[in-house]
């Protein structure tokens, strides 16, 4: 991660709303319908060989229950005889049973270790399906939707190995092929990890495209493959098919073919030859001294150095500018010298115009010299430091303000990872170009806003939810504030029998769904009908958010879970539930 840009998500603050007063329970009805299915789904419980947190987290929490985006209110989930069963919503009152749309050839209950079947809607026509055995589907489907009759036809499927869930996929046309990319991910064992659960994460990064001389024959054209220590809790390729994204507690590289580890070798031979700085750097309270190694046959004529109150530039006969930019600090730039040693080296003198301060960096953004540090300069360093030590654990439990009080904090706000980071990986050198350290932004759920986009994921912000738009094409706004869902950081830690995070595709509510029957609704705050005014200050609430509670008639757990703008789509092993939360326009 050497070469990676670090960088921050800067949230709007127009999309924030620090007077929010909370959520208040609201008791009106929801319209609720629900549809017995035919068979029951296709549900896989893991066996007693998966018994990690990653294991749970992949397949335990899997959701069966899968929105198709480019289509309004379309859900798909496949039952335990292998039918890909379709509801297309039109309308609440005249619902239809799911139908078949597709069947999977393999015999599911055949293969002992599989896995549970899944699938990606990678555009409105293709579709990516996976048997749960180690087989991948490509599927050409047509126009899916209410009044789709088109039939599912499949255009390649291949053995990949041993068993994977589809985690996402896109398609994308690329030197006028059309190509698929996808990504599967497998818990795989390690019998390297001694020290650890024994397993580790793979992400294999699979492309198909289309054969050449105008043959529709699909075949795979590269397979890829992350490595890492947890299931990423986000991981989107993107749109045009050249980079990927990851949210991860634990990072994920490349594994390498034989020729790439020698590339990589050859690259770090040549970076160890360029090892040695340019320049080497000292200061004092008042002065910087700079010292750069000269080339034998430069001259005293051949040098050129230019002074100003915030910049310098150097320069070695005609050649382009040997060290140029912007200072660290201000200089007394008339008061500046240079001199050519007797041991062929050039020392530069900058007088400090603010006397006392230490500059961390030489010129801003420039890491080819190096500072030298002498020693008295180190000794006083440490001791500016020392009463930031002692030997003793908790030296002055007393002192009247600690500087955290862990008691302060709620059991909720204790996160069970806050190591997360999301990475971004070049397609063609392998490499993350850029990285962010989440720290606390606990990771919550993700959602598809617009299905020509990368998928958007939520994050934890304080109490708040923010919810951020990826752009791969945007290097100046790669990740976009969209959404906030106030205070919903806190409430979903509250939640300790939370299954599923869902919001609607047009942000106008956020929901979650327990193990069990009930449902939470979080409505955005909307203007009030009537004058309601808060007696404990005396003023007159403009809008309210409200929450909902539905409660399911089922004993069977739930499956999965999906929200577009007007319904909340619930699934338990017999039964899909609709819940109506917006009326449509």
């Amino acid at each position: 991660m050497a070469g990676a840009a670090h960088c921050s998500l800067q949230a709007k603050r127009l999309l924030l709303d620090p007077k929010f007063e909370g959520y208040k329970l609201s008791l009106e009805p929801l319209a609720c319908y629900q549809l017995g299915l035919d068979a029951a789904v296709a549900e896989v419980q893991l066996r007693d060989d998966q018994y990690t947190l990653d294991h749970m987290r992949a397949f335990g929490m899997y959701n069966y229950l899968h929105l198709d985006s480019w289509y309004h209110d379309n859900v798909y989930y496949v039952d335990q005889f292998g039918r890909v069963m379709n509801l297309s919503v039109t309308l609440d009152t005249a619902l239809q049973k799911p139908r078949e749309v597709f069947r999977l050839p393999t015999d599911l209950t055949a293969c002992d270790n599989r896995l549970c079947a899944s699938m990606h809607f990678s555009s409105s026509t293709w579709v990516i399906l996976s048997d749960g055995t180690g087989r991948l589907y490509l599927i050409k489907s047509g126009k899916r939707g209410s009044n789709a009759s088109e039939k599912w036809e499949i255009v390649f499927n291949e053995e990949l190995g041993s068993p994977f869930i589809i985690a996402h996929s896109v398609s994308f046309v690329k030197s006028d092929a059309h190509s698929l990319a996808v990504l599967l991910l497998r818990v795989e064992k390690d019998e390297l990890d001694t020290k650890g659960s024994g397993f580790h994460v793979t992400l294999e990064w699979v492309t198909i495209a289309e054969g050449i001389e105008g043959h529709h024959r699909y075949e795979i054209v590269k397979r890829r493959v992350l490595q890492g220590k947890s299931v990423p809790h986000y991981a989107a390729i993107e749109p045009s098919g050249d980079g990927l994204m990851i949210v991860s507690h634990k990072p994920f590289t490349f594994m390498q073919s034989e020729t790439d580890k020698l590339e990589e070798n050859d690259d770090a031979k040549i970076s160890n030859e360029k090892k040695d700085p340019l320049y080497y750097w000292q200061q004092t309270e008042d002065d910087v001294t700079i010292t750069v190694h000269l080339p034998q046959d430069i001259t005293k004529d051949d040098i050129k150095i230019h002074f100003s109150p915030d910049n310098i530039c150097v320069t070695l006969k005609e050649q382009p500018p040997l060290m140029e930019g912007k200072l660290y600090s201000s200089v007394d730039h008339e008061s500046c010298t240079w001199i050519i040693r007797e041991d062929k080296s050039l020392e530069i003198s900058l007088i400090k115009k603010n006397e006392g301060s230490r500059w961390p960096e030489l010129i801003i953004g420039d890491t080819r010299g190096e500072f030298i540090m002498d020693p008295s300069q180190c000794s006083e360093i440490a001791e500016s430091l020392m009463h930031l030590t002692s030997e003793a654990m908790n030296p002055n439990p007393e002192k009247e303000n600690p500087p955290c009080n862990a008691q302060e904090l709620e059991e909720c706000d204790a996160f069970l990872e806050d190591g997360a980071s999301l990475c971004r990986f070049d397609g063609n050198t392998l490499k993350v170009t850029h990285i962010i350290n989440l720290g606390s932004n606990q990771y919550l759920f993700s959602v598809v806003v617009n299905p020509k986009e990368m998928p958007c994921f939520c994050l934890r912000h304080d109490v708040d939810a923010l919810l951020w738009q990826p752009h791969s094409d945007q290097t100046e706004n790669m990740w976009e504030h969209i959404a906030t869902f106030n205070a919903l950081g806190y409430v979903q830690a509250s939640k300790q029998d939370k299954k599923f995070m869902a919001c609607a595709p047009d942000y106008s509510y956020a929901a979650l769904c327990e193990c069990l029957r009930r449902v939470f609704i979080y409505r955005q705050p909307t203007p009030l009908a009537t004058v309601l005014y808060n007696r404990k200050e005396g003023r007159q609430v403009g809008q309210v958010a409200k929450q909902l509670v539905a409660t399911l008639e089922a004993n069977d757990p739930i499956l999965g879970f999906q929200a577009t703008s007007e319904r909340l789509f619930v699934l338990t092993t017999k039964t899909l539930f609709l819940i109506k939360v917006n009326s449509g326009n």
